[in-house]
């Protein structure tokens, strides 16, 4: 398996003379595309109402569920890194830890899972979950993970948005209460800022 892997990476690692478009193109796809799900759900939460608010705290618990058993994972069993190992070309820097799974394909992936459950989020949902197919390809073309490290995270994804949905009665009431209040004071803090 692990020789499919290195072979599937080489095949999808960019080449000797990249396109400086493709590569301005990766990088966009593997390090700031992830933005847009903190941007989504902060402009939604701002927008909308409580049962809007709960179904986004579900999402963002999914997340939270997700990279904690990458922790989990990582903590048990570093698998190295391409650029570790010698193998392919790197084109962006990045900490020399363990590479499986995605961290940032779990983290998108549990969010859009999750809005995937429900009506009013499944169009975002899908096209959030689609941002995964270049997010992962930018990530194996620029060197810094294997094909097997993005199948990982849509496993964990798929797992930890379950989670977080069969088990939302458990942290739902308690986390929308805390979330809520946070919300009022930093509104209250900016109005007072304004004056």
């Amino acid at each position: 398996m692990e020789q499919l892997n290195q072979n599937l990476f080489l095949w999808l690692n960019y080449s000797a003379h990249p396109s400086q478009i493709i590569v301005n193109l990766a990088i966009f796809f593997a390090e700031y595309s992830i933005f847009l799900i903190p941007i989504f759900l902060i402009t939604t939460w701002l927008r909308g109402d409580e049962s809007t608010r709960k179904l986004l705290l579900e999402a963002v618990c999914a997340g939270l569920v997700g990279l904690l058993i990458n922790q989990i994972i990582s903590a048990l069993w570093q698998h190295p890194r391409p650029f570790m190992m010698g193998l392919g070309r790197t084109l962006i820097p990045h900490v020399a830890d363990s590479s499986f799974p995605s961290d940032h394909l779990t983290l998108l992936w549990c969010v859009s899972f999750s809005l995937l459950r429900y009506q009013p989020f499944r169009s975002i949902g899908a096209v959030f979950s689609l941002l995964g197919l270049p997010m992962a390809w930018a990530r194996i073309y620029l060197g810094v993970h294997f094909p097997f490290d993005i199948v990982g995270a849509i496993l964990i994804a798929i797992v930890s948005a379950w989670l977080s949905y069969v088990q939302s009665g458990l942290y739902l009431p308690f986390t929308y209460k805390i979330a809520i209040n946070i919300h009022h004071i930093l509104l209250k803090n900016s109005s007072k800022s304004d004056e």
